[in-house]
C-alpha cells in the first residue's frame, strides 16, 4: 500500500504548492531545503573502481562544467532574503520538472528487486531508503546547472516529503506517529545526504561505509552486496552525467540502468529526450 504511485501528489502538487505560496506559509522542511541547496555537492574526480574507466566511455556526451553565475546586486539581496531572483528558464516548468524527477525516483527503480537482493523489508522504511539514494544522485546532478538546479533541488526534495506524507496516510498511520516517522525520516536523509557526498567524492571504501551505514542501517554483512551497491551507484552517477542539463530542467526525465546487468561498463550515448518549450 505504501509502495502506491504518485497518485496524490502528482494531482495536488500545482495546487499545493500555488496556495501555499499564496498564504505565505512556510514548509516544515523550507529551512532544510535551503541548507540542501547550499550543500549537495557534484561529483568530483574521485578514484573509480577499474570497471568504470574503461576506454568505451570515450564516446559518452560530458555535460559541461557551470562557472559561478555573476548576478546582479538585487539578485544577491533578495536571495539572501530567501526568495529567488530571475531564472533562465520559467520557475513553474522547473517545478513540473522536479516533481517529474522526483516520480521517476520511485516509478522507474524496482524496488521488488533491491529488497529481494539485499535482503531488505518490505516496509516503508526500506522503501524511503532506497528512494532517498536515487533522489540524492539527482541532487548531485542538478546542483551542477546552477541557480536553477539549486531552485530545481528545493522541489525535488518538496515533493519526496510530500510523497512520503501521503503515503503514511494511505497507511493509517495517525497524526502523532506520523509527525514522528517524519522526523525521523528528516534526520535520516540529511545524514545520509552528508555521508553519499562523502562517499561519492572519495574511493569506493568510503562510500561502502555510507551505504553500510545509511542505506543497510548497518546490517549487512556481505561485501558482495555492497561491492554491488557501489558499483550501481558509480554507473547511476556517471550515466546521469552525461545527461544534457538543459533537457533535465525542462523535462525531468531520467531513465536508471539495472541493478544487474551483463556488460556493466557499456554506457551508450544518451539520448536527447522531447519536450515543448512554449507551453506545458
Amino acid at each position: 500500500m505504501y509502495r502506491r504511485p504518485l497518485q496524490f501528489a502528482a494531482r495536488s502538487f500545482a495546487t499545493v504548492a500555488a496556495s501555499r505560496a499564496a498564504a505565505g506559509k512556510a514548509l516544515d522542511h523550507d529551512a532544510c531545503f535551503r541548507a540542501l541547496a547550499a550543500r549537495v555537492s557534484s561529483p568530483c574526480s574521485a578514484p573509480c573502481r577499474t570497471l568504470h574507466i574503461s576506454t568505451q566511455l570515450c564516446n559518452v556526451k560530458e555535460t559541461p562544467q557551470h562557472s559561478e553565475e555573476e548576478v546582479g546586486a538585487f539578485t544577491k539581496l533578495i536571495e539572501a532574503m530567501g526568495f529567488t531572483g530571475p531564472l533562465k528558464y520559467n520557475k513553474w516548468k522547473i517545478k513540473i520538472a522536479a516533481l517529474r524527477m522526483y516520480t521517476c525516483c520511485v516509478e522507474r527503480v524496482n524496488y521488488d528487486e533491491f529488497f529481494e537482493k539485499f535482503a531488505l523489508p518490505d516496509t516503508l522504511n526500506s522503501w524511503f531508503l532506497v528512494a532517498q539514494l536515487h533522489v540524492w544522485m539527482c541532487l548531485v546532478r542538478m546542483r551542477q546547472e546552477g541557480r536553477e538546479g539549486k531552485y530545481m533541488c528545493r522541489y525535488i526534495v518538496h515533493s519526496m516529503w510530500e510523497d512520503v506524507e501521503q503515503r503514511s496516510k494511505i497507511m493509517g498511520i495517525d497524526a502523532i506517529h506520523r509527525k514522528e516517522a517524519m522526523k525521523a525520516m528528516t534526520e535520516t536523509f540529511y545524514a545520509a545526504i552528508f555521508g553519499y557526498d562523502e562517499g561519492i567524492m572519495s574511493d569506493d571504501c568510503v562510500l561502502a561505509a555510507a551505504l553500510w551505514r545509511n542505506l543497510f542501517s548497518r546490517q549487512c554483512e556481505d561485501p558482495k552486496q555492497l561491492e554491488l551497491m557501489v558499483e550501481y551507484v558509480r554507473k547511476q552517477m556517471q550515466f546521469i552525467d552525461a545527461l544534457d542539463g538543459d533537457d533535465l530542467l525542462l523535462t525531468g526525465e531520467v531513465k536508471w540502468r539495472p541493478l544487474v546487468e551483463e556488460n556493466a561498463q557499456s554506457i551508450l550515448k544518451v539520448m536527447r529526450p522531447t519536450y515543448n518549450d512554449t507551453g506545458l
